[in-house]
């Protein structure tokens, strides 16, 4: 890990060589509107070919990887959300973003849409969460129909 602090949402953290990586696809796909190449995200992250390879065997475990941190990240501020009882409120808040965080969904668009004509985990991934997500949401409502329709909605 490196001893550099970043502010996402409101949260510090340790930026890692994976987080780092992550960071630079994200940052290409939001210039690019497009997927970059292994070499392009390299030469963003400032690593060679193959510590990229490291991390991510391919270009699909690269866009998973990144996927899959959103969905972590969403998971973790509904879960804390929930605590406090306001996860309704938070999803709600997550579906109507800033300027900096639509930059990312659409980043996550892009990557979703390349990831759905291949193989990759996930859709399985997803649907974990979605259930997680819904049950969250339900515990609060009292209903998971009203869970539901916050969750579309939102």
């Amino acid at each position: 890990m490196t001893d550099r602090l970043v502010g996402l949402s409101c949260t510090l953290y340790h930026v890692s060589s994976r987080d780092e990586i992550l960071d630079a696809v994200c940052r290409l796909v939001i210039q690019r509107r497009a997927l970059p190449s292994l070499d392009a995200v390299a030469a963003e992250a400032g690593l060679s070919k193959g510590g990229l390879i490291h991390h991510f065997r391919s270009r699909a475990a690269l866009l998973d990887g990144l996927v899959e941190r959103e969905l972590d990240r969403v998971d973790a501020a509904l879960t804390k959300a929930a605590d406090r009882g306001s996860s309704a409120r938070m999803w709600l808040e997550l579906g109507s973003p800033d300027t900096q965080v639509i930059e990312v969904y659409r980043a996550m668009d892009v990557v979703l849409k390349a990831l759905s004509s291949g193989e990759s985990t996930l859709p399985k991934a997803v649907a974990v969460r979605l259930v997680h997500w819904d049950e969250l949401l339900a515990d609060e409502l009292g209903d998971a129909d009203q869970a539901l329709v916050v969750r579309l909605v939102g």
